[in-house]
């Protein structure tokens, strides 16, 4: 099937209104510079946070779709488990894609704008006192996305989603062990505090209204910087680097935790 397939544009239009009410209501949700994405294709490269709840790909599809409307096609590559039962052509609406190269390039390709999080469950599982670094935990292959496709690469940074509760530990240890671990699909058992259960693992707990504030960074047209034949590690690493500066940079702006 293709990847193009099964999102709404009339379906999105209907529940923005909704969604941007609770992003904005509970989460204060803000996003800066979402003008600044390019038309056609691009890559948008986050870091992830909030655990089993992270809430930057709706926030962003709210501000991408006030900024440009439902119909710019954005779309999300997923973990597999979104699609399972009833969420599966729920998600596809939205714009949910499984998450493979050939999905992504697909997209990309037909002018279409997707958003990644190499980081994956290794970044949004990350301790809360490592909160503002960027963590891709070495994946550089969205770089090679990009470079495929022709398209630049968008970072956007957001913070205060790793506040939803603290964070204390990964837990790879017990995750390499789980009874949980096929069927997760991934070697992590994070253990975290938070409301109402406390000191658990950290997916039972219900994330706290901290306040998410997220920006847009420039554009980066990775051939025209670094040549038809970049280095992936150096690429990943700028790319890196400029999303670091940027959450540095809010997050001195950040008075307090949760609060804002």
């Amino acid at each position: 099937m293709s990847a193009l397939t099964g999102r709404d544009p009339s379906y999105i239009a209907r529940v923005v209104p909704a969604l941007k009410l609770a992003m904005r209501g509970y989460f204060r949700s803000s996003v800066q510079d979402m003008d600044l994405m390019p038309e056609g294709g691009a890559l948008i490269v986050g870091n992830h946070s909030g655990g089993l709840m992270p809430m930057d790909v709706p926030i962003i599809a709210v501000a991408f779709a006030e900024t440009f409307g439902a119909e710019r096609p954005l779309y999300c590559l997923a973990h597999d488990m979104l699609f399972t039962g009833v969420a599966g052509p729920v998600m596809r609406k939205f714009g949910f894609v499984n998450a493979t190269r050939e999905a992504a390039h697909e997209i990309l390709t037909a002018g279409g704008v997707t958003i990644v999080f190499p980081g994956g469950d290794y970044d949004t599982f990350r301790p809360t006192l490592k909160a503002n670094v960027v963590d891709f935990n070495g994946r550089t292959g969205y770089v090679r996305t990009a470079l495929r496709a022709g398209v630049p690469i968008v970072p956007v940074v957001s913070i205060g989603g790793q506040e939803t509760q603290f964070f204390l530990t990964r837990g790879e240890w017990i995750g390499r062990y789980s009874p949980l671990r096929k069927l997760m699909r991934t070697d992590l058992f994070p253990i975290g505090i938070g409301f109402p259960f406390g000191l658990v693992p950290a997916p039972l707990n219900f994330p706290l209204p901290t306040k998410i504030s997220t920006r847009v960074l420039e554009p980066i047209d990775v051939e025209a910087e670094f040549g038809p034949d970049p280095d992936l590690v150096e690429v990943d690493s700028f790319v890196r680097q400029r999303m670091q500066d940027a959450l540095g940079e809010m997050a001195g702006q950040r008075r307090f935790p949760v609060w804002g």
